[in-house]
């Protein structure tokens, strides 16, 4: 089996873009050729990561949008064709985590964990996939890649909510990879243990943060450099092979 980790003509998305797993990925995709397009809500910070790419050769561009907004992605999928070319690569990563106690009643934390983990993921599929198809149909390269999450297979306290929107992910990909196999497109996903990103700084219940913040530094996260990495190697894969899940989690984490 050859890699091909020379992306050039590739047209890569990268949701979730402004930070974490999903601006390494942007950025090691954008450095290994491909011409790189970055969506999360931050205006300010995806400017300043598509002008650093762009100051080192790169091709990017930034777009800054809600992936729960439907409409809104739709819209940056048509800008993106007419301006890059229609996708090759979709990273779907954009995410977020609440953790709290399920007693607590966090109505509000629970709905936004829906609105971006699940009505996101799909919304990014619905706006990009026909492209994808687009591009397989040109006998080039197809790649979906979900992030998920290994709380999608493993059970945690206090992230029942959080657990279920990354299963949803899980099973999301499994179907997709049945539907779009035959049309060409790759479909992965990845679930990784924990990884050392801002997620942790949004949750509001300071004992679950406590308790996460005492993992992190036991068990050596990950680095979104890592699952760059991996995204990195799931693209450059010859297009007929499909690694359809991988669980990545840091050494010393037991689950």
């Amino acid at each position: 089996m050859t890699l091909s980790p020379d992306l050039n003509g590739r047209i890569a998305v990268v949701t979730g873009a402004s930070s974490g797993m999903g601006e390494a990925t942007a950025r090691l995709l954008a450095a290994r050729g491909a011409s790189v397009a970055l969506l999360a809500r931050r205006a300010d910070r995806l400017a300043a990561i598509a002008s650093d790419i762009r100051d080192t050769g790169g091709t990017a561009i930034a777009i800054p949008v809600d992936v729960s907004d439907a409409g809104a992605l739709k819209t940056a999928a048509a800008h993106i064709k007419t301006d890059l070319g229609p996708a090759g690569i979709v990273f779907n990563n954009a995410g977020i985590m609440l953790p709290n106690p399920i007693l607590d009643h966090q109505e509000s934390e629970w709905q936004t964990q829906i609105d971006v983990n699940v009505r996101g993921a799909v919304a990014t599929m619905g706006a990009f996939v026909d492209q994808l198809v687009e591009t397989a149909a040109a006998g080039r390269p197809a790649d979906l890649i979900n992030t998920s999450s290994i709380a999608a297979h493993n059970l945690f306290p206090e992230f029942a909510v959080y657990s279920a929107t990354k299963a949803f992910v899980a099973h999301l990909s499994r179907h997709l990879r049945m539907e779009l196999g035959s049309k060409g497109v790759r479909v992965a996903e990845i679930a990784p243990g924990g990884v050392a990103t801002e997620l942790i700084e949004h949750v509001t219940h300071e004992a679950v943060r406590a308790h996460m913040a005492a993992t992190t530094e036991a068990a050596a996260d990950l680095r979104g450099e890592d699952i760059a990495e991996l995204v990195g190697f799931l693209v450059s894969l010859p297009a007929h092979v499909n690694l359809q899940e991988v669980i990545v989690m840091p050494t010393t984490q037991a689950s």
